[in-house]
Formats: C-alpha cells, sequence, structure tokens
C-alpha cells in the first residue's frame, strides 16, 4: 500500500494504484476504505468491470446487498459475458432470500463459463435453501467434477445428504472436505 501512495504522490490519477490499494485494503477487510478507493479508481476509469465487480464483492461483504447487485449490474453492462460478477450477484441475491433470482444469475454464469465449479456449488446452496436437495447434491457434484479437490463443496454436500437422512453418504462427504482442508 505505500508503495502505491508513492506513486500517487507522483501521479494523482493512477488508476493502478487507487485498484490494487482497495484489492489489497478488501482483503485486509478494511472494506470502507477499500469501496472509497474503488469509487476513486472508477472516477478514473469508469468502464473497467472488474473495479465495478470488486467493489460489489467489498459491498457484499459489507452487507450492503443492494448497492453490491448494482454494482455488479454495472460491471455487466460493461462486460456481458462476466461469470464472476454473474455468480457473486447470486450469492448477493441469495442472500437476500431472493432464491429464483440467484439460480438465474448463478445460471447465466455458467452459460457463459460452463466449468466454473463455484457457480455450481453456489447454485446447490440455493437450491438446498429451496429444499431442492436432489438437485443441490446434483449441482455440488457437478462442482466436483470440474473441482475435485473443492472441500466447501463436499461439506455443502454433505449438509444436503444429512437433511436427506443419508448419514453414512453424509459423514462421507464430511470426511472429503476435512481431508482436503
Amino acid at each position: 500500500i505505500e508503495s502505491y501512495q508513492k506513486a500517487l504522490k507522483i501521479k494523482p490519477d493512477y488508476f493502478p494504484a487507487y485498484y490494487n490499494t482497495a484489492n489489497i485494503l478488501q482483503i485486509k477487510g478494511d472494506l470502507d476504505t477499500a469501496i472509497k478507493n474503488y469509487k476513486k479508481a472508477l472516477s478514473l476509469r469508469p468502464d473497467h468491470a472488474e473495479t465495478y465487480s470488486n467493489m460489489g464483492n467489498a459491498l457484499k461483504d459489507h452487507g450492503k446487498l443492494e448497492e453490491a447487485i448494482e454494482s455488479y449490474n454495472k460491471a455487466l453492462a460493461i462486460k456481458p459475458d462476466y461469470a464472476e460478477a454473474y455468480s457473486n450477484m447470486g450469492i448477493a441475491l441469495k442472500d437476500q432470500g431472493k432464491l429464483e433470482e440467484a439460480i438465474e444469475a448463478y445460471n447465466k454464469a455458467l452459460a457463459t463459463k460452463p466449468d466454473y465449479a463455484e457457480a455450481y456449488s453456489n447454485m446447490g446452496d440455493a437450491l438446498n435453501e429451496q429444499g431442492k436437495l436432489e438437485e443441490a447434491i446434483k449441482a455440488y457434484n457437478k462442482a466436483l467434477s470440474i473441482k475435485p479437490d473443492y472441500a466447501e463443496a463436499y461439506s455443502n454436500m454433505g449438509v444436503a445428504l444429512n437433511e436427506q437422512g443419508k448419514l453414512e453418504e453424509a459423514i462421507e462427504a464430511y470426511n472429503k472436505a476435512l481431508s482436503i482442508k
């Protein structure tokens, strides 16, 4: 961050310094300052889809779900095939309880990036919340066929299997998750 601050003293309109500083701050959990840096970066490059998407993630992590969805939509207006923005928007929609809209967002992510394991796993979470356990398990299995070391998908599949009363299979899924972590 110090290096980026030095760069900004030399060149105050240096987009990468604001963008990269925001990314670092977001990882560190300083969401308010990260969002301010994303906004400054966007004032310099309003056509940068990744900045809108990353700012959406920071807003989502901050609990500002409606603003996050707006940010993802701006990213998608610039880059309509941005699978990660669709998937992250799906998470925000799921967190709002809008499960059907979340599933639509995951399907759009998968239409542009069919091997996107995280989108399948996220869809499984939404289906699980709807009580569609068989469909959720299929989504988790699809995620795992793409990314066999995906501990979170095994863990979430374990939850769905447990809810079905398939305890042995649930334990097996949990153990696979634990062996990866």
